[in-house]
């Protein structure tokens, strides 16, 4: 928001200071025009500033024929709200209902439909709103550092999750009050959040990795959770859950790696070829808890395919840095 009040100023001094070296008659109004037309990302500045100027010119048309054919009178501007505010949003440019509201009352103030009127019109709308679209594409901040802090606290707390999954395996009386789901749930939708403002800021090349991993991202918690609705049916220790404790130690230390480096799939793989190699339960709750954690490692083995789907394979990363020279 601190920035967003520093474009707007400047965007105005611009407006004021090109109209009045220009020469256009109210070179404050194109400050005013400028303070409507910044925007939080370029793409919705675009078009924002293209909906207000033809919204204007749609408003200045009608005024112009109101005022023309039925003279200046205060009642005239509610016909024109009540005639021109549909017609502006049938026609999508509803963000400019205000700015052309500006251009209309100017006009009335003016008390003058003349050709130069309008053409003044236009230029100061060129003015105001070509000030903040120019501010905008000029810069936006980037988003690069934060969205990587995020990455890391996100794979830092879902390698504690992993962790903490791996304990409650070994030792189903071991209590964990789930803080980790609620704070990467949280950090996940922050990075949602801007990652879409950086493609919103993106004009011409658009780079959608940021968007894709903390997408990726969602769907692992919402694999998680399914995990932790199994792991709660497991009350016991057993051999089953030992071995499974330690394929999530492995997804513990690969969720921190960039890449996908396959060593928790061969774990998982060799999880449950043992699985089959094994006598059939004895009792009943055995065989609950056993079948508990052969559907956790489906879960789990859904959670490896959406992360070879949106991550890049070990290999791929490796040829990657030898051809840049690391």
């Amino acid at each position: 928001m601190g920035f967003r009040v520093i474009k707007t100023a400047i965007a105005t001094l611009i407006a004021i200071l090109v109209a009045d070296t220009a020469g256009i008659p109210g070179a404050m109004s194109a400050g005013l025009l400028a303070i409507l037309g910044v925007d939080v990302t370029r793409k919705r500045s675009l078009r924002s500033v293209s909906a207000r100027f033809f919204a204007s010119v749609v408003g200045l048309v009608l005024c112009f024929i109101l005022f023309r054919f039925i003279g200046f009178q205060i009642w005239v501007l509610i016909v024109y709200i009540l005639v021109g505010f549909p017609l502006i949003a049938k026609l999508n440019f509803k963000e400019g209902i205000v700015t052309s509201s500006v251009c209309v009352f100017r006009v009335f103030n003016g008390g003058d439909v003349s050709f130069h009127m309008f053409i003044e019109q236009i230029l100061l709308l060129v003015v105001g709103l070509g000030s903040a679209m120019l501010v905008n594409l000029v810069y936006m901040p980037k988003e690069e550092d934060r969205l990587a802090s995020i990455r890391r606290e996100v794979n830092r707390l879902f390698a504690t999750i992993f962790q903490h999954i791996a304990e409650t395996l070994r030792n189903p009386e071991d209590e964990w009050n789930g803080e980790e789901l609620i704070l990467a749930e949280k950090m996940i939708d922050n990075g949602v959040t801007l990652a879409k403002r950086g493609l919103e800021n993106q004009v011409i090349h658009t780079d959608e990795s940021w968007a894709v991993y903390f997408y990726m991202r969602r769907e692992h918690l919402d694999r998680i959770e399914s995990m932790m609705e199994l792991i709660s049916q497991v009350y016991r220790k057993m051999p089953q859950t030992e071995l499974a404790a330690r394929v999530f130690d492995q997804l513990s230390a690969d969720v921190l790696e960039p890449h996908y480096t396959g060593k928790t799939e061969q774990r998982l793989r060799q999880l449950e070829a043992d699985f089959k190699a094994m006598e059939l339960p004895a009792t009943r709750e055995e065989f609950e808890m056993r079948a508990a954690i052969l559907q956790l490692c489906r879960e789990l083995n859904e959670y490896l395919n959406i992360s070879k789907r949106d991550k890049k394979p070990l290999k791929a990363g490796r040829e990657k840095a030898v051809l840049e020279g690391k």
